[in-house]
């Protein structure tokens, strides 16, 4: 099988674009052929060309706020580099209508939060504030509506009595390293159909056990 030609968008470090690039490298239906920044200093640059990866810098700065020209600059670089599917990884743009109409069930965003539970912004402040005992991360399709898309994989991840959004963040960074990567492998293996603005995934099994918090000793 041929394939996918994927995209990765990031602003910063792109530590979860390392989580996509290194499983790539192994036995994957989905290559990282680009790596695009809007800042011309972010870290995950260096990183994506240190693992051999073409990289390219749309800096965001000259556009202002036309959104829909940045985004049509956007369009003719990943047209050039013949991209399938786009991951987001970090990417702090908003995109327009049209970009994400025309990127529609192939473009991927992943959010600390078990959506649609604390989207937006400050999500682990979000559920430190709310209570809650479980917390995790959500990859999903993107869609005009921030964080609101079909969710494609969750992962969860217990909220200690003792945590601070910092030390929360660093756990659930953990998970999206882990389910980020399984839900590109499934878009680009084609074992995912949205159904009712829902995802379906193909042969989707169940794991064993249960998280119960508090764990009572």
């Amino acid at each position: 099988m041929t394939r996918k030609r994927v995209a990765i968008l990031i602003s910063g470090r792109g530590s979860n674009m390392a989580a996509l690039i290194a499983a790539a490298q192994q036995d994957y239906p989905a290559e990282i052929a680009l790596v695009l920044s809007n800042r011309p200093d972010a870290a995950g640059l260096a990183t994506a060309r240190t693992a051999g990866v073409a990289t390219a810098v749309l800096d965001h700065k000259p556009y202002g706020r036309d959104r829909a020209a940045f985004d049509g600059a956007l369009q003719a670089i990943l047209d050039d580099h013949a991209i399938e599917y786009i991951c987001l990884g970090g990417f702090m743009r908003l995109f327009t209508p049209a970009f994400v109409q025309r990127w529609h069930s192939r473009m991927l965003n992943i959010h600390p939060s078990l959506l649609p539970a604390f989207p937006g912004l400050d999500p682990h402040g979000q559920a430190l504030r709310a209570g809650v005992k479980i917390t995790g991360a959500t990859v999903h399709f993107v869609i005009a509506e921030t964080d609101a898309g079909p969710i494609v994989a969750q992962a969860a991840v217990p909220v200690a009595e003792d945590d601070t959004a910092e030390t929360l963040a660093a756990r659930v960074l953990g998970v999206e390293h882990r389910i980020y990567p399984l839900a590109l492998e499934l878009l680009a293996a084609g074992r995912i159909r949205v159904v009712e603005g829902r995802c379906v995934i193909d042969g989707a099994g169940l794991p064993q056990g249960n998280l119960v918090v508090p764990l009572w000793l």
